[in-house]
């Protein structure tokens, strides 16, 4: 079949320089179930990537795959544009027992191109045309995507350092980050600091900033380095977008569909946003992405938002498979006692070890932030993020049999993006794969 090192020669060959999970995991995968995949030459990987979160149960699902199969072998059309289908009608009928029921009752779907940005793109158009309003409000360190919009959404700024007129019009504000706080305090004043401030712009009719067409976030930031928002934020920014009569976007395209231990992330803090981005682990492991939305911003004409792509009808099955396994009795309550399990382990971990800086996240979403504990120092006194202490206990975790993917800033922080699904046995063997890796790393920083 070929070695590993054969394989990314090739790719290295013929595909663009913008390739970036091969520069990290040079392997060619042969198979893959559940959350193992196993590479040409034989090498088991626990993965942690998933997909980037896209797969919600594992590899190859069983149920999935079946699903999948019969539709196919049904006659079904596999591709429709956004011509009604049965299989399209179903998705659409359980998408909306999943929903909040306050925003269900009185819903619109938007079915996008197959990728998260396009999600984001859509709403973007959305609330501009329903609002009248040019301007949209974003937070720093918030992920929306890699299109000209969607990318001018984003905190991270090396991505956007060599593309110059992303989309104007894009004001951010400071996200809640107790272990960093933007507003110099940490804790609970931090965040009442940025809520005020929230506050205070949009409320100041001289603070030089025009009502937006949406404010937009995370509940829990993801590739901003798995930051949960704390309840009272979302709850203060829920209010404030009410009262002012701007439609609140929440971002699950990562961590919703039952990651945090909840279909939505923004389900924690017991509010409703005008627009749900949807994508990622949805489709079932197939491409899909969406939009759910209060019909009162449905303002739009007809072709005022396509894709060529958008009725992927393998993915509408699938993502039923998803949504009843989200359903089952006791499912969601076993995401979160793994991912308290998991918590728990690297608390203990990050005990020990100087150069773990910060553990966060809710289920399995989880992030450990690495720092160099002999750097330099940011301004409230803890040591600057060090993305090369990362990238050995990744190089480390991936050499022992563990793919986990960093983010958050200078790419310090090493998540954890597992499928819903993974066995108590499987996360030991992972955490003990980190914890081993972390020991050798923090030996070789701290000698």
């Amino acid at each position: 079949m070929g070695t590993n090192q054969y394989f990314v020669g090739r790719q290295g060959d013929y595909e663009s320089s913008a390739r970036s999970y091969p520069r990290k995991f040079p392997l060619a995968v042969a198979k893959a179930k559940g959350a193992v995949i196993e590479d040409v030459e034989n090498n088991r990987y626990i993965d942690f990537l998933n997909g980037a979160g896209s797969l919600a149960l594992g590899h190859n699902n069983d149920e999935i795959n079946s699903a999948m199969i019969e539709l196919i072998d049904s006659g079904a059309p596999l591709h429709m544009l956004d011509i009604a289908t049965p299989a399209k009608d179903r998705f659409v009928e359980n998408l909306l027992t999943i929903i909040p029921e306050e925003l269900a009752k009185k819903a619109k779907v938007q079915f996008c191109s197959p990728s998260g940005t396009d999600a984001t793109e859509a709403a973007i158009k959305l609330c501009k045309t329903a609002t009248g309003r040019g301007t949209v409000i974003s937070f720093s360190g918030g992920y929306h995507g890699m299109g000209h919009g969607s990318m001018a959404l984003t905190g991270n700024c090396t991505a956007k350092n060599k593309v110059s007129n992303v989309m104007p019009g894009v004001q951010f504000m400071p996200y809640p980050y107790s272990y960093r706080c933007p507003m110099g305090i940490g804790g609970e004043a931090g965040t009442k600091a940025c809520i005020a401030y929230l506050e205070r712009l949009l409320k100041d009719p001289e603070s030089g900033v025009t009502k937006p067409a949406a404010v937009i976030l995370e509940a829990i930031q993801g590739e901003g380095g798995v930051i949960p928002a704390p309840v009272e934020f979302l709850q203060a920014v829920r209010r404030i977008t009410k009262e002012l009569d701007i439609p609140m976007i929440c971002d699950e395209i990562q961590c919703g569909i039952g990651r945090t231990g909840k279909v939505f992330a923004f389900e924690h803090a017991g509010i409703v946003p005008d627009v749900i981005l949807i994508s990622k682990a949805i489709g079932g492991g197939q491409p899909l992405s969406l939009i759910v939305y209060d019909k009162a911003l449905d303002l739009w004409g007809p072709g005022a938002h396509a894709g060529t792509f958008r009725g992927n009808q393998l993915a509408f099955v699938a993502g039923n498979v998803v949504m009843n396994k989200l359903k089952e009795p006791g499912f969601l309550e076993d995401v979160t006692r793994k991912g308290d399990m998991m918590m728990s382990r690297l608390m203990k971990l990050k005990g020990k070890m100087s150069i773990i800086g910060d553990v966060r996240g809710k289920g399995l979403m989880i992030g450990a932030e690495f720092i160099d504990p002999n750097g330099p120092k940011d301004l409230m006194g803890v040591p600057e993020p060090s993305g090369e202490v990362a990238t050995m206990v990744q190089r480390t975790c991936f050499n022992n049999g563990l793919i986990m993917e960093k983010g958050g800033r200078n790419g310090s922080v090493m998540r954890c993006l597992c499928p819903l699904t993974i066995t108590d046995d499987e996360i030991d063997r992972a955490l003990t794969i980190f914890e081993n890796a972390v020991k050798e790393v923090e030996g070789n920083v701290c000698k």
